[in-house]
């Protein structure tokens, strides 16, 4: 049996360098890889491309990278709870390539499977379309979108194995399966790390065969993003 744990986050992210492209999962605050990312920071990485659904908010998630400008280009479909962002994007600081969320989750499921492209309906007559091929399918157009290309995927669960399997809890099972093996190195950090053969088989979501690295986190903080409650 392969096993693939790390002994720390550090340890996970060997070969990272500046200009690299990062996969990122999880939606809002939910499920990133908090670990991952602060490692990051503390490496003062630059002129990175990120893919992620979104950008954080100012000071946590993708936000932390923002702030020290270490971001050079954020692709993503939705950047409405950050600040920061928004200031870097108006001034031509960062670069942003906006993309619909479900072919954002396609670009990277295509690429975790190995197909180079696929079409899709979605942003067809928009700019998205702007450059690209686009095909007929019994009356309906479509438009030709690649899969994307990445160094290395931070996917964050709630519990794996010396294998790399993987189980998702909740929400934060959003765009961190579909990342897992999207990128020439996957890391998954997880909340609970167990020896192979504990995992229920039936209840696995990803199996390891998708995970280069593993490594249990530490000191999650779980922020809620909108904290929306009932009157009473």
């Amino acid at each position: 049996m392969i096993r693939k744990t790390v002994a720390s986050v550090t340890d996970a992210l060997e070969g990272v360098k500046d200009g690299m492209t990062f996969m990122l999962g999880g939606f809002g605050l939910c499920g990133i890889p908090e670990n991952a990312i602060s490692e990051l920071v503390r490496q003062g990485v630059k002129d990175i491309t990120c893919i992620s659904n979104n950008a954080g908010v100012d000071d946590f998630g993708l936000g932390l990278l923002l702030k020290k400008h270490q971001i050079k280009k954020m692709v993503s479909s939705y950047v409405g709870e950050n600040d920061e962002f928004e200031r870097q994007m108006l001034s031509g600081e960062l670069d942003v390539e906006l993309t619909p969320q479900g072919t954002l989750a396609e670009k990277c499921r295509a690429a975790q499977a190995g197909f180079p492209a696929f079409f899709t309906p979605a942003g067809y007559g928009t700019e998205v379309a702007e450059g690209k091929e686009v095909r007929e399918f019994n009356g309906k157009m479509y438009i030709l979108e690649e899969a994307y290309k990445a160094d290395f995927a931070f996917v964050k669960a709630w519990k794996g194995d010396a294998a790399g399997n993987l189980i998702f809890k909740g929400t934060a099972r959003n765009f961190n399966p579909c990342m897992c093996g999207a990128a020439r190195i996957t890391v998954a950090e997880v909340e609970e790390l167990v020896p192979v053969g504990e995992l229920d088989p039936n209840q696995i979501h990803i199996p390891g065969i998708f995970v280069q690295r593993i490594f249990q986190g530490k000191d999650y903080e779980k922020r809620i993003e909108q904290r929306t409650v009932r009157q009473k």
